[in-house]
């Protein structure tokens, strides 16, 4: 009989890549989500019937118990990047967390998965790092044979990081960063799916590994290297912390006043506290090696879907290669 695994949060970025992957596997797999309709996408990932969206709520116990009745696995690959109303980094980092720890307990499923990042920590001044970081010592108060996985910004075709900048450059010849000299050690989201699957599949000791691709950048040179895939000139500016604070306070208020009627979609208060801190694999760390997995540098994954923002879009390389021409 397949085995079946419960991805939580199973058709965001990451989650997707995880649910075709065990897919692929052979697995029966159940991606418990707020929304099941809009997470259809995820059925042709297997067979007929191998590949089905639930509804849940990670802030109901009922709603989390009834989603992993009768996994042999569990991967909690659900966070937020913004904190709002009741979800917010608390009730999703930590007591999401805590709740499909504890009850992977009481239902006696052999592997739990946790997504978490690098640097998690309950003492950070972000309470985005703070939350992952107190949602790593509630899991494992409860499933303390948990493999928790930490991975730096990661990329990929549907990525909120290169494709959110590149959009920018189509607004104006500046491109205004935080934190330009902040080092990152992107990581392509395949790698971290497929950390994910050895996991699962009970090939991974319990334990926290940080996951980093193979290259080390700052803000700064991620971005240069955004402009030369999509073949456009632009001024990077980096904008200093002070001035980013008030400007994202600024932003948060108007957020607050409206009573969420007007999004600050830009950058936040906590977001400005985290790019103060490098978000690279500390030294000693658990990571890529000790899965034997090469990571994907991401100057060979970043041309396959950033083409859409070059000037010519599609007909770039056409075009370049008509230049090479001679007239006759």
């Amino acid at each position: 009989m397949f085995k079946l695994v419960t991805i939580y949060g199973g058709s965001g970025f990451v989650g997707r890549y995880v649910a075709r992957r065990m897919a692929k596997a052979g697995w029966r797999v159940r991606v418990a989500v707020r929304r099941p309709n809009e997470a259809l996408f995820v059925r042709p990932f297997g067979a007929v019937g191998q590949v089905e969206p639930v509804f849940c709520n990670i802030r109901d116990d009922e709603s989390v118990r009834a989603a992993m009745i009768g996994a042999d696995a569990v991967v909690n690959c659900v966070g937020v990047l913004v904190g709002r109303g009741k979800n917010s980094f608390d009730a999703v980092h930590v007591d999401g967390a805590e709740r499909i720890a504890r009850l992977a307990t009481e239902q006696g499923v052999a592997q739990l998965v946790q997504m978490s990042a690098i640097g998690a920590d309950s003492a950070s001044e972000s309470t985005y790092a703070s939350t992952k970081g107190k949602g790593e010592a509630a899991t494992l108060a409860v499933y303390p044979d948990v493999v928790i996985l930490r991975p730096s910004i990661i990329f990929g075709a549907e990525d909120e990081f290169f494709n959110r900048f590149a959009k920018m450059t189509r607004f104006g010849p500046v491109l205004p960063i935080v934190g330009a000299d902040t080092r990152f050690q992107p990581v392509y989201v395949d790698d971290v799916a497929k950390a994910v699957q050895q996991a699962v599949e009970g090939g991974v000791a319990p334990g926290v590994y940080e996951l980093g691709g193979p290259d080390v950048s700052t803000f700064r040179e991620l971005m240069d290297q955004m402009l030369r895939v999509i073949q456009r000139r632009r001024l990077v500016i980096n904008v200093p912390f002070p001035v980013a604070r008030m400007k994202a306070y600024g932003l948060d208020m108007i957020e607050k006043i409206s009573l969420g009627l007007v999004r600050n979609g830009l950058i936040t208060r906590d977001q400005v506290r985290t790019l103060r801190y490098d978000n690279v694999v500390a030294d000693g760390a658990k990571g890529f090696a000790d899965l034997e997995i090469a990571p994907v540098p991401s100057e060979a994954v970043l041309p396959d879907y950033l083409w859409p923002y070059r000037p010519s879009g599609q007909y770039a390389a056409i075009k370049d290669s008509a230049k090479n021409l001679r007239a006759r």
